[in-house]
């Protein structure tokens, strides 16, 4: 590419077919032209000079113009690009700091070298609009299936021509042990496109549940024109899915729909998926009820939410607790991807069990703290009295519904429930001042006795030591880490505490030691209300 001032008509015919070849906008590969050019006369005219070039986009002319900018007498320090005021006055009328002067100079002829370098300069930006170019055109793609033609094959990474570019399907994105050879057409869901110095890169992938997702579009064409949603996909790539599907119209069966005639349609998905096997299930927002649809082929007796652990239990016959499993724990896990939810599965029997044996836990405490025969223990037990407070605080209108409980004996176990109560308070309060608890944290309001033994245990022991506690520290939380839910165990789960109630205290802590002004407090909890009731307006 060999560029010279005379030869002005080539300088376009030369941007035309380059910017034919590469697919980019002639008028950038002109421009990189024109840098290049300007940059060879810097190196003739010198490099401190401010030279522009423009090249004419009809007739090719190459025009070469230095540029001097008028700048403050004390801001002059260039002075082959600056000039000041009185120094303009020989060129211009009236001149004013930030005026520029514009002369044209000889344009130059360029030497091999020269001509080498504007060639490689030429070559970088064209590289480089290329691959903003080639970005762009990918970035929207980002999130949709295209068809590929594998290149080769490195360290189980397969490079796919995209067409305008080479994409990359790693060996972790790949179902089951899927081999290529050069030139295989290959299907793919464009999972992530970044922009890096070498150039766009393109990640690919067949094992992300938006490749199934995206593989049902297109078969199903309700799904397509929005009649039928997918709510939720789990994958267990090669191997099991479940898709989760919902439809916004009464009379068509989003399942019966995704399964087409004969099953024409989910068998089209299969195939693409090396014969991954696929239940759909009917989404459904009551959460037990869509486990129970996620749990399919395995019938459910009893679904138990714990919706604030984010837990749910889940109770199966004997004979169905193996299917509820599935194959080395597939089909649960499968399920509780789907759901979002902690699955917990037992067996009637084991339930049973379980039952029974928090009955004996609730009926021996009730002998001990009441002095009561294990009979009456049984029957508190049983009309759902679970702890103490319970029995110490409840209207004793509750207590008289009990066979062989009158006004007197209620009276006599609410008074052994309260002292039980008073006396455990006292020993965890001792163990609390023993343990090093100060008198600011058990002043605190809000804190039981237990609560403060509890603390001091951890060694939070000082007003000052809760208040730096993070909300679950305190009450608990759960965490995902690779894909699997683990427990954070709070100081204060035990005691029902809730996220909720551990920020306020925490909070109201920071405020009573004034690490917090009270009126900035409201004041943030003035513009919550008011941007929850306008979400609230604008979801009406």
């Amino acid at each position: 590419m060999a560029i010279t001032s005379a030869n002005q008509l080539e300088l376009l015919q030369t941007a035309e077919a380059v910017a034919r070849e590469k697919m980019i906008d002639p008028g950038l590969v002109v421009e990189a032209m024109e840098e290049s050019l300007a940059r060879a006369a810097k190196s003739r005219y010198g490099a401190e000079m401010d030279i522009r070039v423009n090249i004419d986009r009809k007739t090719g002319r190459a025009t070469f113009s230095r540029v001097r900018t008028v700048v403050a007498d004390e801001e002059l320090e260039n002075y082959q690009a600056e000039f000041t005021v009185d120094q303009a006055k020989q060129y211009m009328e009236n001149p004013e700091v930030g005026d520029t002067y514009v002369e044209e100079i000889p344009p130059v002829e360029l030497g091999r070298i020269a001509a080498q370098s504007a060639k490689q300069v030429i070559l970088q930006k064209v590289r480089e609009a290329e691959r903003d170019r080639q970005f762009e055109e990918f970035q929207d793609k980002a999130g949709t299936i295209i068809n590929g033609l594998v290149k080769r094959e490195e360290y189980g990474n397969v490079i796919v021509d995209v067409g305008r570019g080479e994409a990359i399907l790693r060996r972790n994105e790949k179902i089951g042990r899927e081999s290529y050879r050069p030139n295989d057409r290959i299907r793919v869901f464009i999972k992530d496109v970044r922009r890096e110095t070498r150039g766009p890169q393109i990640f690919l992938s067949r094992t992300a549940p938006e490749f199934m997702a995206e593989l049902f579009k297109m078969e199903v064409p309700e799904i397509y024109d929005g009649i039928i949603e997918i709510k939720a996909v789990a994958r267990d790539p090669g191997s099991r899915a479940k898709i989760a599907v919902i439809s916004h119209d009464g009379s068509i069966d989003p399942v019966g729909a995704c399964v087409g005639m004969r099953g024409s349609r989910v068998q089209a998905v299969v195939n693409e998926l090396q014969g991954e096997k696929i239940d759909i299930i009917p989404w459904n927002e009551d959460q037990p009820t869509f486990l129970v649809n996620a749990l399919q082929p395995a019938e459910v007796s009893k679904v138990v939410l714990d919706e604030e652990a984010g837990k749910i239990e889940v109770v199966v016959p004997e004979e169905q607790l193996s299917l509820a499993i599935g194959r080395r724990g597939q089909n649960v896990r499968l399920a509780s991807q789907l759901t979002n939810l902690d699955i917990d599965i037992m067996t009637e029997a084991e339930e049973s069990a379980r039952r029974q044996k928090e009955f004996e836990i609730r009926t021996k405490l009730f002998v001990d703290a009441l002095d009561v025969d294990e009979f009456f223990a049984q029957l508190l037990v049983a009309e759902g009295f679970t702890n103490l407070e319970e029995v110490a605080y409840v209207e004793v209108d509750e207590l008289l519904v009990i066979e062989g409980i009158d006004e007197a004996t209620a009276g006599e176990l609410q008074a052994r429930a309260r002292d039980h109560l008073e006396a455990e308070a006292k020993a965890a309060l001792d163990a609390a001042r023993a343990l090093g608890a100060e008198d600011s944290l058990i002043a605190f309001e809000g804190l039981t006795p237990q609560m403060i033994e509890a603390l001091a245990k951890d060694d939070v022991k000082t007003l000052e030591d809760f208040a730096t506690c993070a909300d679950w520290e305190l009450a608990g939380g759960w965490t995902t880490n690779e894909g699997q839910r683990v427990k954070d165990d709070g100081i204060l789960e035990p005691f029902g505490m809730t996220l909720e109630t551990a920020q306020d205290m925490v909070m109201t802590a920071r405020v009573v030691l004034g690490w917090v002004d009270p009126e900035e407090l409201l004041g943030s909890q003035d513009e919550d209300a008011v941007e929850g009731e306008e979400t609230q307006e604008s979801e009406a």
